[in-house]
């Protein structure tokens, strides 16, 4: 994994029963969760190009690797209203959904800060390895939210408490040598998927009471966009402002969520009354309207580790223009066949996220480093990392097929 600086996010969405409605929206999940486990294996890999990188945080560029994250963060957002409209249909009440909202905000916190502190496990204190205390946490959310088919209520009860039990010990157990001695879990990174339950969460703060005027997303949109603005040019300082208090951060992340959500409100018409070609026509707008909104901004920097709003903004064009061809192949040409081996990581996208951490974990456990020593530097590692992300999404699909599924 890569612990520096984000890389993907899950867009870890909620599953509504839209995706055979609109294929293109797994897809283009599948293929970013692909590029995600991609690059973080490459991440350690020597000798090739800055471009196969994070760009520094003193230079204004941005790689392909620099928009993985932001796109699952786009894809967060386009598929919030289906699985908003997907829960109210099934329960009107507005308690539950935001009980829901909280609930899935927190676990995605709790899987976060698990992938977060476990290189700072103190051994010694906790009688654990970091290896097996990692593996028993994602085991433990593994139980406690995969999608049981076949077995009865009881069973279901008692697995789920089982995984919620062993999550509790997880965080129970946990301790970190401090230069004062020892601490707990270390809350200052959630990592990736903590990140997106906290924007996740700001994001509904905002989209969902105004859910019923279709023009709010774009407001919003608007003036998330400013703030981020305003931060970036150190109008406002708010990088001591903690995002357990301040969730919106300076606005790149909400921003990027929201922007998704505007682009749902293209594609994702549930009255059918615009059609494919107004679609697209309507994509390709909001890509040229964002590339040029960014471009304009360009004198605050470009940049992901600043977070600044042209590498927000230029990523959704990017995304636009992605989208727009994946739904013209995939849900006007139906032609899906070719996304055979990406397609289940867009539909069981939180186990996909996972199991390459579960290998990283059980090879740390067991000893066995033998591709890292012989294969990471150059073309060698290359193609190391272009295996290890072909094998990760073939465990994907037999797990998906398993019927093994995540859910939160």
């Amino acid at each position: 994994m890569i612990s520096a600086a984000p890389v993907a996010s899950p867009a870890i969405t909620a599953r509504p029963a839209t995706s055979t409605r609109v294929v293109s929206v797994d897809i283009f999940r599948g293929l970013t969760m692909a590029v995600m486990i991609f690059v973080n294996d490459l991440a350690g890999v020597g000798g090739l190009s800055k471009w196969t990188f994070h760009m520094p945080a003193n230079v204004d560029a941005m790689s392909y690797v620099d928009m993985v994250f932001p796109a699952f963060l786009f894809i967060v957002g386009m598929s919030l209203p289906l699985a908003v409209r997907h829960r109210l249909r099934r329960n009107p009440s507005i308690g539950g959904l935001w009980l829901h909202v909280v609930l899935r905000s927190a676990a995605l916190l709790a899987l976060g800060l698990i992938l977060a502190n476990v290189d700072h496990c103190d051994e010694a204190r906790m009688h654990l390895s970091a290896s097996v205390w990692g593996l028993l946490g994602l085991g433990g959310a593994i139980l406690l939210w995969n999608t049981y088919t076949g077995v009865s209520r009881r069973t279901v009860f008692g697995l789920r408490a089982a995984g919620l039990a062993v999550l509790v010990f997880v965080f129970a157990d946990f301790r970190r040598a401090t230069p004062g001695g020892e601490a707990w879990i270390q809350f200052s990174y959630p990592e990736i998927l903590g990140l997106i339950g906290l924007a996740y969460f700001a994001v509904c703060l905002l989209y969902i009471p105004t859910r019923r005027w279709r023009l709010a997303p774009v407001v919003w949109l608007a003036v998330l966009v400013a703030w981020n603005c305003v931060c970036s040019a150190h109008w406002i300082h708010i990088n001591h402002v903690s995002l357990y208090v301040w969730p919106f951060g300076n606005g790149t992340h909400t921003s990027l969520i929201m922007a998704g959500i505007v682009t749902s409100l293209i594609f994702l018409d549930e009255d059918g009354i615009v059609g494919p070609a107004r679609k697209m026509q309507l994509g390709v707008l909001m890509a040229i309207a964002a590339f040029a909104v960014g471009w304009f901004l360009r004198p605050l920097g470009i940049s992901k580790i600043r977070a600044t709003p042209t590498w927000a903004l230029w990523t959704v064009a990017a995304c636009c223009l992605l989208f727009t061809a994946l739904y013209w192949i995939c849900d006007v040409k139906k032609r899906t066949g070719w996304a055979w081996l990406v397609r289940p990581a867009g539909s069981n996208t939180l186990l996909t996220y996972l199991i390459p951490d579960i290998y990283y974990f059980a090879a740390a456990l067991a000893g066995v480093n033998f591709l890292e020593d012989r294969w990471s530097y150059g073309w060698p590692g290359l193609v190391r990392a272009v295996v290890f992300t072909v094998v990760m999404l073939l465990v994907a699909r037999a797990a998906t097929r398993a019927r093994l599924r995540l859910q939160l």
